[in-house]
């Protein structure tokens, strides 16, 4: 194949040249026949060449020329909700990402994963790798996370829960479920940029409320009920994206007696539960899950690579889901699902997990170190996970110093692509994992410094 491809590319095989034959190729380099056609079959399928019965292999059309602009960083993109996914999804292999929000690939539980998916390769049945699975998704994880939910404090039967790809598209099931275009929807302000973006794809009016050290602003929550009448409010109960505050007791409990009294129903992202040394008050535990649905999913801390998160909620919603499941997705990724079963029950998961909390604090404290060193101040130092919400020193512009960096390899997160006021231009997200290399600070120390 690498042959193949070298002469492809200094134009020894022009566009529609015949390639030697399998026999007169084998021969030529000494393998296999068999080897020979085993390559073919892999470059047609790439589209490097074209097999054309009864004549042979031909090199085809080349692909349009690579554009060096086209993997340079997109520094005249617009500071908005999609800024920091796009700069971080795109990010080539050298860049760094301070500013993502997730693990660096070396923490993940690699072992775990290889384990889980050896033992998938030796005992599923060829339909368990190839079938279709079904829309509530597999029996066995969603038992397993009933107990979980139990042990957290509330009950949710396997049938109240449901598996999804992502919690991105459990927000977007639940939206598609309960909105309606032009329904007034609240989220903290900051927020999890992508609520905002997927609300405005829901067409919703999107209601910003100022979140503080305990959770939202309770005078601000309530003249904003009483104002918009809102149909949800979205939010994190557990370690706040982008502040790592955790709600209290008190408020957690305010907030559900006012979102009843309006008739606001809430969806509670739980994506960072498992960073949690000491667990946070629940909505969806104090609720019982009558106006609260919980969604989930486990790419933070075991792997964004198989796709799988979830949706707790009544049963009837239950049933409704299932059916926009279908339309929108068909059904659910079974070997995704039997590998995050496999991997979460063992008693190595669990020790990760340990490690990981450890490992994220020494992180933590070693990351506001260096950011005190540059005067830059955590808002709150947060009592687990791998999010710090940071003001700059000195009024500095939190997007101008992010394109600054970025043209020197560093991916940061401007405070206004979480801020629906647009009120936290001199606030910068920081993920502590993706801290660990001296030149995130060098870049931006440099940054700061040649910034107006």
């Amino acid at each position: 194949m690498q042959a193949v491809r070298a002469k492809i590319a200094s134009r020894s095989l022009n566009p529609g040249a015949k390639l030697p034959s399998i026999r007169g190729l084998a021969t030529a380099m000494r393998v296999s026949k068999s080897t020979v056609v085993e390559a073919y079959d892999r470059l047609a399928a790439e589209g490097v060449i074209r097999s054309r019965p009864g004549s042979g292999f031909f090199s085809a059309a080349p692909s349009a020329p690579l554009s060096l602009a086209e993997l340079a960083p997109r520094l005249d993109r617009a500071i908005d909700p999609f800024w920091v996914s796009r700069q971080s999804l795109e990010a080539g292999p050298g860049m760094l990402k301070p500013g993502c929000g997730w693990l660096p690939a070396e923490w993940m539980p690699d072992e775990d994963i290889r384990r889980a998916l050896r033992h998938l390769a030796r005992t599923r049945d060829n339909g368990r790798l190839t079938d279709y699975g079904t829309p509530l998704g597999l029996p066995a994880l969603r038992q397993f996370l009933s107990r979980r939910m139990a042990d957290q404090g509330f009950h949710a039967g396997p049938d109240q829960i449901m598996l999804t790809e992502s919690g991105t598209q459990a927000i977007d099931l639940v939206s598609r479920l309960l909105l309606q275009p032009g329904d007034a929807v609240l989220v903290d302000d900051p927020c999890y940029f992508n609520f905002l973006a997927l609300l405005r794809a829901h067409q919703a009016k999107i209601v910003g409320v100022s979140y503080t050290s305990e959770g939202p602003d309770l005078l601000a929550f309530e003249a904003a009920l009483a104002e918009h009448r809102p149909r949800l409010y979205i939010t994190n109960s557990g370690l706040h994206n982008p502040t790592g505050a955790t709600v209290r007791a008190a408020t957690a409990h305010k907030v559900l007696k006012l979102a009843e009294a309006y008739g606001a129903l809430i969806v509670e992202d739980d994506i960072f539960a498992d960073f949690e040394v000491d667990a946070a008050p629940r909505l969806a535990a104090l609720d019982g899950l009558d106006r609260v649905v919980r969604i989930g999913s486990f790419s933070k801390t075991l792997s964004a690579s198989f796709r799988c998160g979830y949706i707790a909620a009544r049963t009837d919603w239950i049933d409704r889901l299932v059916d926009l499941r279908i339309a929108t997705g068909f059904a659910s990724t079974p070997l995704s699902q039997d590998l995050v079963f496999n991997v979460l029950g063992s008693s190595t998961y669990r020790k990760y997990l340990d490690g990981l909390r450890v490992r994220l604090a020494k992180a933590r404290a070693d990351t506001v170190r260096r950011l005190r060193e540059l005067g830059i101040e955590p808002w709150l130092e947060p009592e687990a996970g791998m999010l710090l919400w940071c003001r700059l020193p000195d009024g500095l512009n939190a997007a101008d110093v992010a394109r600054r960096a970025l043209q020197d390899g560093v991916v940061l997160a401007p405070g206004n692509v979480f801020s629906l006021s647009q009120s936290a231009g001199d606030f910068m997200r920081f993920n502590v994992a993706q801290c660990t290399d001296e030149r995130v600070f060098q870049v931006l120390q440099r940054a700061m410094r040649t910034t107006p």
